[in-house]
């Protein structure tokens, strides 16, 4: 394989508002409004921003699991944004996913081990004792017990339910997994342990991961690169050390401000930035960040800024921050 993993380019996700006596469409929501980006192998892209950014819509389009509106996505080079159902098959066992809810994800009906399997018979590549062989090395390997396969969900709690979803996206060894806020719904202590497990996966199998989350400080401590998103559109693309310590786009500036500091006696100064979030269904002309951005100028409101490269690695869609203008 020559080039990214996953490569996505200007892809869109827009929903019709359909309304009237005719269900005409009214209006359209603009989930994900041209995003492009990449995630290289044995990578871990963080996808961040505020929640209704798109960044959860945006995981979804690339898994097919909605289909995009346009633009293309690329696994392996080949392109699957098209694809049928059916002929998009031979592609899940490489493109896995973990959602946010680790208890609603999985059947209340299987029990642990059917949970892990399942993947392992719907490829045909295990069954019967060599299945529930591979699925007790699997349940080793994310730090739970082979006797456990025997219980159903309900009798797990949260971190371990989201340790079985993890166990069971990498039964098929796929090359990407996409990671839905796997640890916004539990307690701190339990984020820190599924996010050390993901680290020590990645590590051992070489799998590459997009990171969706709005937590900073989980996004920081798994990335190595990371995209922020606005109202559809990413507006900063960083490897982690730049993104955290010298962002350029106010957005960003203004998130990271926002983000908790571990060390009370350092202070920090908080950007408060004016208004709400805009609406995706009627978002503002130029640049969508303009009405809130402390350093908007006549330019940003009617010019939609494009995404340039400002150093190496680094891309920022912002007219303050030109490459000429360092």
């Amino acid at each position: 394989m020559t080039g990214p993993l996953l490569q996505v380019v200007d892809l869109k996700k827009h929903y019709p508002i359909r309304g009237g006596l005719f269900g005409r469409e009214v209006a359209t929501v603009h989930a994900v409004d041209g995003i492009t980006f990449h995630v290289d192998s044995g990578e871990t892209l963080g996808l961040v921003g505020e929640s209704g950014c798109g960044k959860s819509t945006a995981g979804k389009a690339i898994l097919k699991l909605v289909d995009p509106t346009s633009g293309t996505v690329r696994l392996m080079g080949k392109r699957i944004d098209g694809l049928s159902r059916s002929a998009m098959w031979p592609h899940r066992r490489d493109l896995q996913v973990v959602f946010q809810d680790p208890y609603s994800s999985l059947s209340p009906r299987l029990s642990a081990g059917e949970i892990v399997a399942e993947p392992l018979k719907n490829f045909g590549i295990a069954t019967g004792a060599e299945a529930r062989e591979r699925v007790a090395w699997l349940f080793g390997k994310v730090g739970l017990r082979p006797e456990q396969m025997a219980k159903y969900p309900h009798e797990f709690s949260g971190g371990q339910r989201q340790r079985l979803g993890i166990a069971r996206a990498l039964a098929v060894r796929p090359k990407l997994i996409v990671a839905d806020e796997p640890v916004s719904a539990l307690d701190v202590s339990v984020q820190a342990q599924v996010i050390n497990l993901l680290t020590d996966l990645q590590a051992e199998f070489g799998v590459s991961f997009l990171f969706v989350a709005h937590d900073l400080a989980v996004v920081e401590h798994i990335s190595h690169r990371v995209a922020v998103m606005y109202l559809g559109k990413i507006v900063e693309i960083a490897d982690r050390r730049t993104i955290f310590a010298r962002p350029q786009h106010p957005y960003t500036e203004a998130l990271l401000s926002a983000a908790p500091q571990p060390n009370p006696r350092l202070k920090k100064k908080r950007i408060i930035l004016a208004g709400d979030v805009p609406s995706p269904i009627n978002p503002p002309s130029g640049c969508r960040f303009h009405t809130r951005c402390p350093y908007a100028v006549a330019r940003c409101k009617t010019e939609e800024p494009q995404i340039r490269e400002l150093a190496p690695g680094h891309q920022v869609a912002c007219h303050l921050r030109l490459p000429s203008a360092g």
